[in-house]
């Protein structure tokens, strides 16, 4: 597994608030749940290497 990178995020209330609920729904904690968001939208982007996008599939399904 690669190493995390950890740094400061700062998001609106209303927008943080969303998050949570929506991880709460998903079993997940909220820095969790923003690093599925940001793998999806990289992944639909086309910007997410193979090499990323399998490493890190375990992930998605142990929610």
């Amino acid at each position: 597994m690669a190493a995390k990178k950890a740094f400061p995020l700062r998001i609106s209330e209303d927008i943080w608030q969303a998050v949570r609920r929506w991880s709460d729904d998903e079993l997940r904690s909220v820095n969790a749940q923003i690093e599925y968001l940001l793998r999806d939208a990289l992944r639909n982007a086309g910007r997410l290497s193979k090499t990323n996008e399998e490493g890190q599939r375990g992930d998605d399904e142990n929610k």
